[in-house]
Parts: C-alpha cells; structure tokens; sequence
C-alpha cells in the first residue's frame, strides 16, 4: 500500500510515530523548491499546535482523531478564520481576514487536520492548467523525476495537487466545478474524488459557478478518498466490497478522442487488467455526450455565474485580473436571463436521459484526461493555452454537467509520466463509485506487481 494518511494514521494509532514529528517532515517537504509557489500563505503555527494538540490527546488515553493531526493544505477559496481569502488573485489581496472558518474547514480541524496553509491556484478557479500570473506556477511535483523540464501541475486546485505529490500534505482540500481536483490528481498520479455536489457543503468559499462548484479532496489513495469524504462530508460511506468479476462497466467511445500514445497505452493496458480479473467491460456510444456543446453554447454556467459574482469587480478592476481568466468570465456579460433559464432546463433534461443510459451500469470509465501534463512553456501562446485547457476540461467536466460523481486513480507504470483512470457515474452514486474505484486500484497494483 502506497504511503499514504492511512498508514500515517496507522503509525500514529500504533506509537511508531508522533504527529509532530510526522508535521515536521510534511514541513521540510513545503520548504523545498518545488513548492516555491505551492502555498499563497502558511499557517505553520496553528499546524504545530493542532499536531501538538493531538501528541496530548493521545498521551492522555484520549482516542486518535480520524486525520490524526496530520498536514492538510486548503485551496485558496476557503475561509480559514484569522485569514484572508484571495483565491490567488491580485484583486482580492486586500480583503480582510475570515472572522470564521467555512463548514468544511471547521470539519477538517474538528477532524485533527494539521492545516498547512492556503495553496496556490488558478485566479478564481477558472482553469484546468494550473497557470498562474501572480504568484508564479508549482511545477507538477511528479514529472521532474522524468524531465527537469517544468510541467503544469493542473488545475485549478494547482498548488493542492503539488502539495500532496511532494508530501508537504498527506490531502489538499480542493474545489471542482469542471474538473478542478480531477486533472491535477491525474496529471501528478494523485487520486481525486468529486463527489455529487449537494453532499458537501460550500458556504464560505468563493464561487466559480454555484450550480457546479463541489467542494472535495486530492489524495494519496482510494482509501484516503473515502475518508476525506466522510469528514468533508460527515456522513458514512457504505462500501460492498463487491469483486470485480460482479462489476458491469462501461467505456463511452466518445471520450477516447484525442488520447495521446501514454494515455492510450496504460488506458488500454488497464482495461485489459481489468476484464483479466473479471469484470465485464461495454464501450457505448453514449450519443448524448454529442449535445453538450449546443447546450452550453450561450456560455454554461461558469461564464454566467462567475459574471454575476464579479461584475462589480472586474469593471472597475479588469487590469488585475489575470487576462485569461478576465476572457473567460466576460463571456457570462452577453449571457440573458433567458439563455441562463434555457440553460437550466436543458440540463435538467439531459441529465435525465444520460441518468436512463448509466444506471445500467456500476459504473463508467474514461481516461481522466486524454494527455499527459505538457510543460509549462508549451503553453506560452493563448491558443496553445485554450486549446489545452478545452481538452483538460473535456472529460470530467461531463460529470459536473451531470451532476454526478466521479474519482480519477492513477493508472500509469512507474517511469512513466502520470495518467488517470476516471470511474464515473450519475448523482448519488458516490459509495458505488468509491466501492467499485478500490477494487480497480487493488486489481491494478496487483497487475503492475
């Protein structure tokens, strides 16, 4: 089993390791040079008194904590009392500190989290790069290994994936609204878990869109998956365990466009894996994936609601704002009433018939992304930039459309650059996704071995 909170846990429970001194080492991890832009600002203090806290809970017989006063990073679109919230952005570094923290932060701590500090991100959440104009770009934490080359790390949660690779955190809170924790896990071999939206609560982040943001977690393991859903949230997975010889899946043709020779390889390679242990594989076509563009023509819901968000802001402040992102919310400016409630209908419709088509299946699978992370200077021009961004964003923003759940695992051969594994499936669905996601991960270890 890979190292990962689990097994930190573990040591903790068993005496072979203190908090602190787990702390310590997450620590030295964020002070080297790949995370020179990992973190917007640290909270070093409250992290060693919260691990510290948890060292005398359990010296004094007091049970351990479910996270265990282990290091967790917070995206920079979450209120953390005593802290500003800028999401990465130059417009909002004057705003004034949080009086209180947000519902899932307040869940974490109450959870032991050890919490590290705001990471950096796409301004306002509003790329699946990883780009960032103002506080400089972590590089992908797990290509330098492959070539010294930077990489994008994905975004938006950009500094969430990198502080997990690196191992300044052991889980980085995160948002998703088209795939923000996704693509990050996929492109850094992370796994990342959006859940059905309305489980857990985002009151006290900033919005990208309100109708598709999800507040979520980038781990190191399945296993971790299902804990940081459980506390994020506070509700209780139920897992079957079911074998994968019982499991029907799918594979939508549809989303295999545009695969590059590493993904399409260890794509392939796993599904083989798969049907070798047993589990019936369909390819559907999957017809209504065809639609969304026409829906979303007018601009989606992220161009509206971001809009709506900062119009005030970004008429009087446009030059602050990071071009890219500037482009991208002004598209909900020509947006009407009457192209947002079309909208909302349309949805609604469409969710319907694909929810007719999945619930046949336990679940779906796709490539996370169709590529492999591209270095940062390839992206220099805004063509290259959107035109990546578009197939970054391709795949798992169909499961924020869908209103459903979805977790990327990596699939990738050590030595090779990272690669995700999307199980997918329709609202609610979550325990099936995470039941059916660790009998994946433990038929893909046992094949790579």
């Amino acid at each position: 089993m890979t190292n990962d909170l689990t097994t930190a846990r573990n040591a903790i429970l068993q005496g072979r390791l203190t908090a602190t001194d787990a702390l310590l080492t997450s620590l030295a991890s964020a002070h080297c040079s790949v995370n020179a832009h990992t973190y917007i600002r640290r909270f070093d203090i409250q992290a060693r008194a919260a691990a510290a806290a948890v060292d005398a809970q359990v010296a004094a017989g007091a049970p351990l904590p479910r996270l265990a006063g282990l290091a967790v990073s917070v995206k920079d679109l979450f209120d953390v009392q005593g802290q500003p919230t800028t999401a990465a952005s130059r417009v909002l570094a004057e705003v004034a500190s949080a009086a209180s923290d947000c519902p899932v932060v307040e869940r974490l701590r109450a959870a032991g989290a050890a919490l590290t500090g705001h990471t950096n991100m796409s301004e306002f959440a509003f790329s699946g790069v990883g780009i960032n104009p103002h506080h400089g770009t972590p590089p992908n934490a797990a290509t330098l290994a492959i070539d010294p080359e930077p990489r994008i790390p994905g975004g938006s949660t950009s500094g969430g994936g990198v502080s997990v690779a690196s191992g300044a955190a052991w889980a980085a809170l995160g948002s998703d609204t088209g795939g923000s924790i996704r693509i990050p896990a996929a492109l850094q071999g992370l796994v990342g878990f959006k859940n059905t939206a309305r489980l857990t609560p985002t009151a006290g982040a900033i919005p990208l869109s309100t109708t598709l943001d999800t507040a979520c977690a980038i781990t190191r393991s399945v296993r971790d998956a299902v804990l940081l859903h459980e506390v994020l949230a506070d509700r209780r997975v139920s897992l079957a365990r079911r074998p994968l010889s019982t499991l029907r899946l799918a594979v939508p043709t549809r989303l295999l466009d545009g695969m590059d020779a590493t993904v399409a390889a260890a794509f392939q390679r796993s599904l083989a894996a798969l049907r070798q242990a047993g589990a019936r594989i369909d390819d559907i076509a999957l017809p209504q994936l065809d639609e969304l563009a026409s829906i979303n023509a007018t601009g989606g819901f992220s161009a509206a609601e971001s809009w709506a968000w900062h119009r005030p802001l970004i008429t009087q402040r446009q030059s602050d704002y990071d071009p890219r992102v500037a482009q991208r919310i002004r598209r909900g400016e020509t947006m009407s009433a009457a192209d947002y409630i079309t909208l909302l209908h349309a949805r609604k419709d469409w969710i319907a018939r694909m929810t007719t088509t999945l619930q046949h299946f336990d679940a779906l699978l796709s490539p996370t992304v169709p590529i492999v992370a591209p270095t940062i200077a390839s992206l220099a021009s805004d063509e290259a930039f959107f035109a990546t961004n578009a197939l970054l964003l391709r795949n798992p923003s169909v499961v924020n459309m869908l209103d459903g759940c979805a977790l990327s695992l990596p699939c990738h051969r050590a030595g090779e650059f990272p690669v995700g594994l999307m199980v997918w499936s329709h609202g609610l669905q979550d325990d099936a996704v995470l039941d059916v996601s660790l009998a994946i991960e433990s038929a893909l270890a046992e094949g790579a071995t």
